[in-house]
């Protein structure tokens, strides 16, 4: 006979080790699966040094079967998301799972009274643990995640849906190839068009300064708040976040990829490319039992003697909203693409971009790039008593 689920919050030192390594038991075997470091997880997982714990609440959660763990998740408020949005809501993150459909219940169903006791409206994720971090559930393009996306197996989506939860956005990544881009004349066409529109609108580019970072990754924090402010879900970083940011990205950063944008020389825009370091953590495989400098030998050599990554995401990418219809954004993609195909890159990822973002989608477009993955934000609305 089966045991029956039960849900307690993680309190004691041994369930927060359980609720830590579970990923490794959902995704066994799975080749698509890229294990973060430990201490990248840890650093996420710790409520005194992720800057996002500074206005956020909440508890991790651990379902069980017996002695043996079958999934986790965590429920908390973002308040300044609240704040920002004119929302009542929580969210949920963390969520893994056994393919379980009891379990799965039970954990989403515990989240949500969490929230609801506490008088919100509805329950929103998943996010781990803000925009700024892994969000949204894979819906479509299950293939190897790279840096800083989520992957999650596909019986995720029936088992969230199957818990009441309703689709509220989805998120779009975009996929170009090198030999695509060159081959087929894109490339060349992108750049007649981007000249044009630099002498027309006064753009001028340039890129990251390696000798003059700081000053560089301080316009970087002033453009990337103010270019992203009237984004669905996009909630300002704090300074301790954009610090945060700065150094976590700044590990795996390419001077020669990023670019700034300046309009009649005031800074208007940035696009941020970063080497895909998920081709190196796929190798290395971290894990549970294996001491962590021995993973960082390891991605040492796999990084910087075998040079395994070929693969480029632009997670940051922004237009001040003044500038946005000089062509911006299109000058900075193309110099964004230039530099990938000049650095010796062969595929690059553009994402997440909000299906609403129909000005970006035609640009993207424009360039030849297709969408490949789907990431998707899910809701349930609660009732409060």
């Amino acid at each position: 006979m089966t045991s029956a689920v039960s849900v307690r919050k993680v309190e004691s030192a041994t369930d927060f080790k359980a609720f830590f390594e579970f990923p490794w038991t959902v995704y066994k075997g799975d080749p698509n699966w890229v294990p973060t470091l430990l201490s990248m997880r840890r650093e996420l997982l710790d409520k005194k040094k992720n800057a996002a714990w500074d206005y956020m609440e909440g508890d991790y959660f651990a379902a069980w079967r017996g002695d043996q763990i079958v999934g986790t998740i965590t429920a908390f408020i973002n308040h300044r998301h609240n704040q920002f949005h004119d929302e009542h809501i929580g969210w949920f993150g963390t969520f893994e799972v056994l393919n379980d459909q009891e379990a799965a219940d039970a954990l989403l169903n515990a989240a949500a009274e969490w929230v609801r006791s506490r008088g919100y409206d509805a329950i929103r994720g998943p996010a781990t643990f803000t925009t700024h971090e892994e969000v949204g559930l894979l819906v479509d393009g299950f293939t190897r995640p790279v840096l800083l996306m989520p992957y999650n197996p596909r019986y995720y989506q029936q088992l969230v849906e199957n818990a009441g939860f309703v689709k509220v956005m989805d998120m779009n990544s975009f996929y170009l190839n090198r030999d695509q881009a060159v081959e087929s004349g894109l490339f060349a066409r992108l750049e007649r068009m981007t000249n044009a529109l630099m002498k027309r609108s006064k753009i001028t580019i340039r890129p990251a300064d390696p000798k003059n970072l700081r000053s560089d990754f301080a316009m970087f924090k002033e453009l990337y708040n103010a270019a992203w402010d009237k984004n669905w879900g996009f909630v300002p970083m704090t300074e301790r976040e954009l610090d945060s940011t700065v150094e976590s990205l700044g590990q795996f950063f390419d001077p020669k990829l990023a670019h700034f944008a300046f309009v009649d020389g005031n800074p208007a825009g940035f696009v941020l490319p970063i080497p895909d370091f998920n081709q190196v953590l796929q190798k290395v495989y971290p894990r549970p039992g294996v001491p962590e400098f021995v993973s960082l030998l390891q991605a040492l050599y796999y990084w910087k003697i075998k040079k395994s990554m070929d693969w480029v995401r632009t997670p940051l990418f922004g237009v001040k909203e003044e500038y946005r219809n000089k062509g911006v954004d299109a000058v900075l993609l193309y110099y964004g693409l230039r530099a990938i195909i000049d650095g010796g890159y062969f595929h690059s990822d553009s994402g997440w971009i909000l299906e609403i973002n129909e000005k970006i989608i035609r640009v993207l477009r424009s360039m030849g790039t297709e969408i490949y993955k789907t990431h998707r934000f899910y809701e349930r609305k609660l009732t409060l008593e």
